[in-house]
């Protein structure tokens, strides 16, 4: 039988035409999957890469705080021994000083007070005046209550301890007391200074008392006492007359002592001048 040459010429590119689409269609579908797999993979291999560098610099960043606390520590722990440092020497000096403070105490007792009759008297007096001065005449130690020299946490004389500084010095100033020396020794009660404002001016106790003691002497300077007389030392919290028990008690440690002193006691590493 014989097939007509249009019919056989269809048929073929009937053929041709299927094949292609068929061998087509497979490769393309499978060529797009490959690339949105790819796709993803490089997403993917983006964000871990900046999770990588955000962690780096993290790393860093930690590393450079290191450093610093380190430099930080390193430095408080110098701070740290310098200031143990200068508390051991403090207390060594203070041990000393306590030494000397008790053999002073010890000879007044035993020798009397070194101030005469007459300005024994007017010390009498002016203890009488002032209710907060305490004046022992056979030592010759006077005792003020911080409170009628200074406001609490301060070492600013107030106007009525003034006044009766400015009275203490004119007896010391004047007849056979110009030539007794003087020691200023200031005292507070066992509560730390908590007080921020406070603290910036008195850090502990130890400034606080030291710093009272030298209001005084610049004070009595200044209404004419003479340096070379005068001497100041603070004992914080370490001397308390009774114990800290109570206002009451805290009140009577908070204190400065003046102790008058005859021209050749040494107290302090204090060399009598050559001139008595």
């Amino acid at each position: 039988m014989r097939v007509p040459a249009r019919s056989l010429l269809t048929g073929c590119l009937s053929l041709l035409i299927c094949g292609q689409t068929a061998c087509n269609l497979v490769p393309q579908d499978t060529y797009r999957a490959s690339q949105y797999q790819a796709y993803r993979l490089h997403q993917q291999g983006a964000w871990l890469a900046q999770q990588r560098d955000q962690q780096a610099l993290m790393a860093q960043a930690l590393a450079t705080e290191k450093a610093q606390l380190a430099q930080q520590l390193a430095s408080t722990q110098s701070q740290l021994s310098t200031a143990e440092e200068r508390i051991a020497n403090l207390r060594d000096g203070n041990s000393k000083l306590q030494e000397r403070f008790i053999g002073l105490t010890r000879r007044l007792r035993e020798e009397g007070s070194p101030l005469s009759d007459s300005t024994t008297r007017r010390f009498e007096e002016l203890a009488k005046k002032y209710p907060e001065f305490e004046f022992d005449p056979q030592t010759g130690v006077s005792k003020f209550h911080s409170d009628i020299l200074f406001d609490s946490g301060s070492d600013v004389l107030k106007p009525k301890g003034q006044a009766l500084m400015k009275e203490f010095a004119q007896i010391m100033g004047s007849g056979d007391a110009t030539r007794l020396n003087i020691l200023v020794v200031g005292h507070t009660d066992d509560m730390a200074i908590r007080k921020s404002g406070t603290k910036q001016q008195h850090p502990t106790n130890w400034h606080l008392s030291t710093n009272r003691a030298n209001s005084v002497v610049t004070l009595l300077a200044k209404q004419g006492i003479g340096p070379d007389r005068m001497g100041a030392a603070g004992y914080s919290m370490y001397q308390p007359v009774v114990p800290n028990q109570g206002d009451g008690s805290r009140q009577l440690n908070r204190r400065v002592e003046i102790y008058v002193l005859a021209p050749d006691a040494q107290v302090a590493g204090w060399d009598a001048p050559g001139r008595f």
